[in-house]
């Protein structure tokens, strides 16, 4: 990465990755290359299968790839340690998965509190929580919430931390349209009111026309990287 583009988060070149599956191998990547600015929000479209996860998980240190590299802003994080990449994630790298992964005795203020009681410069919870309008569920716990608002916990719990980048799979997956809107809406509010670098992984073509640009995927292989000239907001979504 050159000091010409200071803008650039992730930079990867050339990224394989190839799983081992009895007798078989899995090529679920096939020579990526790809780059990824400040403040930008991304869609990775494609079907499942098409290799967007495996991406997802790289670029966010939770797995590495077989050849290639990537690199965040100036660190390579295929020659770190297992050590290195933890502290990567811990520092760097927010994560919203479809499955909300909360702990089911903590209220939604101590799901928060989790993250920032390790973080260096975090939000305070209650902060987090109003960013995606949960101020008023502060003391709520997960059985008392409906699905959308559990994946809202979980997106404050990931920006908590104030990542530089929030790496989001399929996060409106288990939703239904009126709930998924929400929770994109919070997402989106994020990346524009924190100016973190936004990915969303989705098989959901509608769901691209709220990025910035969108990448498509199919079988391991990126097949167009656009920008998106019409953005639209996620109420005016439907699908």
């Amino acid at each position: 990465m050159h000091a010409s583009t200071p803008n650039i988060v992730f930079h990867a070149e050339g990224v394989t990755k190839t799983y081992q599956m009895g007798e078989v191998q899995v090529h679920a990547l096939r020579g990526v290359d790809l780059e990824l600015y400040e403040s930008e929000f991304v869609v990775l479209l494609g079907a499942s299968g098409s290799g967007k996860s495996t991406l997802l998980n790289i670029l966010g240190g939770l797995d590495i790839p077989t050849s290639g590299t990537v690199g965040y802003k100036d660190h390579d994080l295929t020659v770190y340690k297992d050590s290195v990449l933890t502290r990567y994630r811990r520092e760097h790298v927010g994560f919203v998965f479809q499955f909300y992964n909360l702990i089911p005795s903590l209220t939604a203020r101590e799901n928060v509190a989790l993250v920032t009681e390790i973080s260096t410069n975090p939000l305070v919870p209650e902060e987090a929580l109003e960013l995606v309008g949960l101020g008023e569920r502060l003391d709520h716990f997960p059985a008392q919430m409906s699905g959308g608002e559990q994946q809202r916990v979980a997106i404050a719990r990931a920006i908590a931390k104030r990542p530089d980048v929030l790496l989001c799979d399929e996060p409106t997956g288990a939703l239904d349209l009126k709930t998924g809107i929400v929770v994109l809406e919070a997402i989106e509010r994020v990346n524009r009111e924190l100016g973190t670098t936004t990915v969303v992984i989705t098989h959901n073509v509608d769901i691209a026309q709220m990025a910035d640009r969108v990448i498509r995927l199919r079988d391991g292989r990126i097949i167009s990287d656009e920008a998106n000239p019409d953005r639209k907001a996620p109420s005016e979504l439907s699908w």
